[in-house]
């Protein structure tokens, strides 16, 4: 059984000016998804700005937005890193403090064969007993997981269950599902494709779309799921422009300054990421606005 189906956000984490973490807009954020429909919590991944966030905060913010989910949806904890132990530490904590399944990017920086991005989620899988999804981001991490790879540690470990596919090749990922028979649990890591990924298999996305628009992410799937593709695609096609502008700087820059501009949390940003430039925040308030979520 699939870990979700639907729309997963990929929640950010809201700091104080002082650039500590503001847990109370942190748990405003999470009852304004479950709120509003969404499937499932993606925490600390990398529109939560897990790569400065320490190890400490790290798990506090795992243990946090468990205990304020309570069981309601699945939460679903990053806690992948480009070393082995770093990553296995991570998740094994993060299974103590009672996430239901794990996310873990490919190595990033170190650029490991096959073998070893093979040899890498199997230990990290086998140290605990969550169902995993892989993160294929090649864009962020310099290295992609091919098909193959993905399929062989589906069926070779019982607690990898598929992959956040967050490559933008549509072909790739015909091939990847092609090739699968079933093993792979497919989700969308794009917000521009997700009815395109949804097409070819797909449970879902884990979205940053749905920080900001989170009723109609969730529509996005539940109406292609309830067999309304027209309706679904027309959806997927009126938030292109608004997706757009959410990536027209580096994720998370655009998204947290989309929750500012809905009151939702300061925006803050922790370096090397900065303010997001002005004729930027124009037009992503433009098509906020155009998109009905201000």
């Amino acid at each position: 059984m699939a870990i979700f189906k639907g729309a997963g956000v990929a929640i950010i984490t809201p700091f104080h000016q002082d650039g500590s973490v503001d847990y109370e807009k942190f748990g405003e954020l999470i009852e304004y998804q479950i709120a509003n429909g969404t499937d499932a919590i993606i925490v600390c991944g990398t529109t939560g700005e897990s790569a400065t966030l320490t190890h400490e905060e790290h798990l506090d913010v795992i243990r946090y937005c468990v205990e304020k989910v309570d069981h309601r949806i699945p939460v679903i904890a990053g806690t992948g890193s480009n070393c082995t132990e770093t990553a296995v530490y991570l998740s094994t904590e993060a299974e103590k403090s009672g996430a239901d399944a794990l996310l873990l990017v490919t190595p990033y920086y170190n650029k490991a064969t096959q073998n070893g991005l093979y040899q890498h989620f199997r230990t990290v899988a086998e140290a605990v007993k969550l169902p995993i999804l892989l993160y294929n981001v090649p864009g962020r991490t310099g290295t992609t997981l091919q098909p193959e790879t993905i399929v062989r540690l589906c069926r070779d470990v019982e607690n990898i269950a598929g992959v956040k596919d967050a490559t933008g090749n549509i072909s790739q990922t015909a091939h990847l599902m092609s090739i699968a028979g079933g093993c792979v649990d497919l989700y969308s890591g794009e917000d521009a494709i997700i009815v395109p990924i949804l097409s070819l298999g797909g449970k879902g996305v884990i979205s940053v779309l749905s920080n900001v628009a989170p009723r109609q992410t969730h529509e996005i799937c539940s109406r292609y799921f309830e067999g309304d593709v027209e309706g679904s695609a027309a959806l997927q096609l009126k938030a292109v422009p608004l997706v757009e502008a959410l990536f027209s700087e580096v994720n998370p820059i655009p998204v947290k300054k989309g929750l500012e501009l809905m009151g939702m949390c300061g925006g803050r940003l922790r370096m090397p990421l900065t303010e997001m430039e002005p004729a930027h925040a124009a037009k992503l308030e433009e098509e906020m606005k155009a998109f009905g979520v201000l």
